[in-house]
């Protein structure tokens, strides 16, 4: 069964520095048509570093929407045409403090399928090198080195709520017991 839509009509209603808003009207498979709201979103990134002593670096901050502090990897919003890796690369050095040697693509994570085209790119990283933040004038974080091991149990426990880190931390996880055996 062919489950392709196909858009009838595009509705921005909101434009923002984040995100935009649209209300569309998609043609259905069956010949009907539906409402679908939309955040459009131009992707972000997430880097899973991981120190010779086997810590990931993460970084502990306020998000406004939950209204409490909330322990994720480094992480960004990628400017428009903006390479995925590069971004990595910046928001590693401005949130983490550390410049990595080495990268490995941990694959895209679609975060919200069901209403938003943000894209996250999720990237490994080892032989990391001390550098200094370079914070954003309204961005307020701790730097937090936690074992590898112990961010799994985290993820499992619910410990860690966010979904890009968990992805990360699973994948490069599972690459690295992998490569043990």
């Amino acid at each position: 069964m062919d489950t392709r839509e196909v858009t009838v009509f595009k509705n921005t209603i909101f434009r923002g520095k984040i995100i935009n808003l649209r209300v569309d009207i998609a043609g259905l498979p069956n010949g009907k048509e539906a409402v679908r709201e939309v955040v459009e979103h131009s992707g972000g990134v997430t880097v899973a570093a991981l120190t010779d002593d086997m810590e990931l670096i993460f970084v502990r901050q306020f998000r406004y929407p939950y209204m409490e502090e909330v322990l994720e990897l480094p992480a960004g919003k990628l400017e428009k045409g903006e390479n995925p890796l590069e971004a990595g690369k910046r928001e590693l050095r401005e949130e983490g403090g550390v410049i990595a040697g080495q990268y490995i693509n941990l694959g895209e994570f679609y975060p919200t399928p069901g209403y938003t085209n943000e894209i996250i790119y999720l990237y490994g990283a080892r032989d990391l090198v001390e550098a200094e933040q370079d914070l954003d004038d309204d961005e307020f974080l701790n730097v937090e080195r936690i074992p590898l091991s112990k961010a799994v149990d985290m993820v499992l426990n619910n410990e860690i709520k966010d979904g890009k880190t968990q992805a990360a931390v699973m994948k490069l996880a599972m690459l690295i017991e992998r490569k043990a055996k």
